[in-house]
């Protein structure tokens, strides 16, 4: 909750209106008067009237302003009618290396340094990692101004089970690196998250579709909170299907659903199993627990099917 941004009450002074330093300890509690600090911001994904009112200040009041595009900056402050005054620092996959040190140093000398990206949170699929890794080996203070999401927008738009959801960015471009990487996610039964470009998305569908099988359920969003935001909902076969047809532009983001639980099969597939624990010195009722624990049968039904085999 952010109710200390919400202080308009009479007499009483907003953020905004307050003097720089009361300005930053609002926005980043707990940071010292003349502390240098990071912070994180989350951008527009699409649409400009995403962009919270942090994201607005900090662009406005940061010593300095590391954005991976600074082209892409250029043209989001213009959009949003702010004056960036702090130094503005290309930062991105190519120079993180070379350009965190001299960012860590700016926030030792107690600058406040602001990471944005091209879309979205930095350090999530984009740069922002390694100076948050840095920052933290230094002791150095980071904070966020957290806001749109691609990932948490899709996942939400899908349609697909959120409770248990995880991400994995961009699969390898090779196909025998991304098939070996769907192998290892074929059994993963939480809601999975994946980015692609337009162009490799046909191919990556396919892909799922073969490691996955046709019926897994799965969506497409496309160019979110943009004016031509689509989100496809269909199974895999649907997708590839939908992909082969069409001229597909834009961000894009996918979604599948996890695993469905195996079939247990009938307590008579699992006699074998419990007799090969029983074969290894343990007695039948623990055999027969460990065995419906693992395989989700009951285990009543179980002994009776082991005392059975053996009538």
């Amino acid at each position: 909750m952010e109710d200390d941004l919400d202080l308009d009450t009479a007499g009483a002074q907003t953020p905004l209106e307050t003097e720089e330093p009361e300005l930053e300890r609002l926005l980043a509690p707990g940071v010292a008067p003349g502390e240098g600090f990071i912070v994180l911001a989350a951008t527009p994904i699409g649409n400009m009237g995403d962009a919270t009112t942090r994201l607005i200040t900090w662009l406005g009041t940061a010593d300095v302003v590391a954005a991976e595009d600074t082209r892409r900056l250029h043209r989001l402050v213009t959009s949003l009618d702010i004056t960036v005054t702090g130094r503005i620092v290309s930062y991105h996959e190519h120079n993180e290396a070379a350009k965190t040190p001299e960012l860590l140093a700016q926030v030792q000398d107690g600058k406040i340094v602001l990471m944005v990206t091209d879309a979205g949170m930095p350090s999530v699929s984009d740069p922002g990692f390694r100076l948050v890794e840095a920052a933290v080996a230094a002791g150095v203070r980071v904070t966020a101004a957290p806001g749109p999401s691609a990932v948490l927008t899709a996942l939400a738009l899908s349609g697909l089970p959120t409770d248990r959801f995880c991400f994995e960015g961009f699969l390898p471009r090779k196909s025998g690196e991304r098939a070996a990487r769907l192998h290892d996610l074929a059994t993963e039964k939480r809601t999975m998250v994946f980015f692609e470009a337009p162009h490799r998305l046909e191919a990556m569908l396919r892909a799922l579709h073969t490691a996955f099988g046709p019926a897994r359920a799965g969506a497409v969003c496309r160019e979110l909170t943009k004016t031509y935001e689509e989100v496809i909902r269909k199974p895999l076969s649907g997708l590839l299907e939908w992909a082969e047809a069409a001229d597909i532009r834009g961000e894009i983001a996918i979604v599948v659903a996890g695993a469905p639980d195996a079939d247990p099969g009938t307590p008579e597939d699992h006699v074998a199993a419990v007799n090969e624990l029983i074969g290894q010195g343990m007695r039948l009722k623990e055999a027969v627990a460990v065995i419906a624990h693992d395989v989700h049968v009951s285990k009543r039904e179980l002994y009776s099917a082991v005392l059975a085999a053996r009538a």
